[in-house]
């Protein structure tokens, strides 16, 4: 691997909205960064697709960014990373890092009793993704819950309310009957509900974000590189989308304040997946 210029950008890539958990734990683990947010509105969600097409959307989305000449990747979506990750490693000659890995380890070290729950979409249940990443803990006992409309609450802006509370106890029901300890919020959507998830599952439940672990996993990687900033700096923020930009933004501002500033729409085009 180059070692890419540390005056790059580092690239985001999400589906939709829920990869801006993941952009708000970078700037505020580095601050000092430039980072570009790409989020594939008008395709999500992606939990629903076939992996097959999520990989293809995936990398369309990775190909933009890395034409934009960014420093790193970081793929914020739990379904595109299950769907694209190992493809990705080999594409492209720069930093990538992602959102299984990282919570899967901080679970495992967080349990106190081997029960460890992941809640996620459609999609990620599907691939088997957490369930590989924790293999080799053999003390661990993993329950899957898909919970699709979980991410239709947060792409509308809901973060509270009757309708949400009840989906949560009917999501969240099997894994209190498993007695699990630790609970991965496996959609990097969900951080954004981990109100009311901690309402249902309780105190005793610890919730592992697994935006919070890729924050922190990149934050590694690049310094194991050399390719982070040392000195304090204005960095910017650049927020893309391929849908309206000024939806975009108006739900991006309602779940995350004046974060969300001056969305561009982009075009993806079609690319050779092998």
């Amino acid at each position: 691997m180059t070692s890419p210029d540390r005056n790059r950008p580092i690239g985001i890539f999400d589906s939709g909205f829920g990869g801006l958990t993941v952009m708000r734990a970078l700037v505020d683990q580095l601050p000092n960064e430039d980072f570009i947010y790409l989020g594939d509105t008008a395709r999500q969600p992606y939990g629903p697709r076939p992996i097959a097409e999520v990989r293809e959307f995936a990398l369309q989305g990775l190909d933009y960014l890395a034409d934009l000449g960014v420093k790193a990747l970081v793929i914020a979506c739990n379904s595109a990373s299950a769907a694209v990750l190992r493809d990705a490693r080999e594409r492209y000659d720069i930093p990538i890092t992602e959102v299984i890995v990282p919570a899967a380890r901080r679970a495992a070290a967080a349990t106190r009793n081997g029960q460890v729950g992941v809640v996620c979409t459609e999609a990620t249940a599907t691939s088997g993704s957490y369930d590989d990443a924790l293999a080799i803990a053999h003390d661990i006992d993993l329950t899957t819950q898909p919970c699709p409309r979980f991410v239709d609450f947060v792409e509308a802006g809901i973060t509270s309310g009757d309708e949400l509370l009840e989906a949560a106890h009917g999501y969240l029901a099997p894994l209190q009957r498993q007695g699990i300890d630790t609970l991965i919020l496996g959609c990097t959507h969900y951080p954004l509900l981990a109100g009311v998830i901690n309402y249902v599952m309780g105190d005793d439940v610890q919730l592992v974000s697994s935006a919070e672990t890729c924050a922190q996993a990149t934050y590694s990687q690049l310094t194991r590189l050399g390719l982070l900033h040392d000195e304090p700096r204005e960095a910017s923020r650049r927020f893309l989308t391929t849908g309206d930009a000024r939806s975009f933004e108006g739900i991006g501002r309602r779940l995350l304040g004046s974060f969300v500033t001056d969305v561009e729409q982009v075009v993806l085009e079609a690319v050779s997946v092998g």
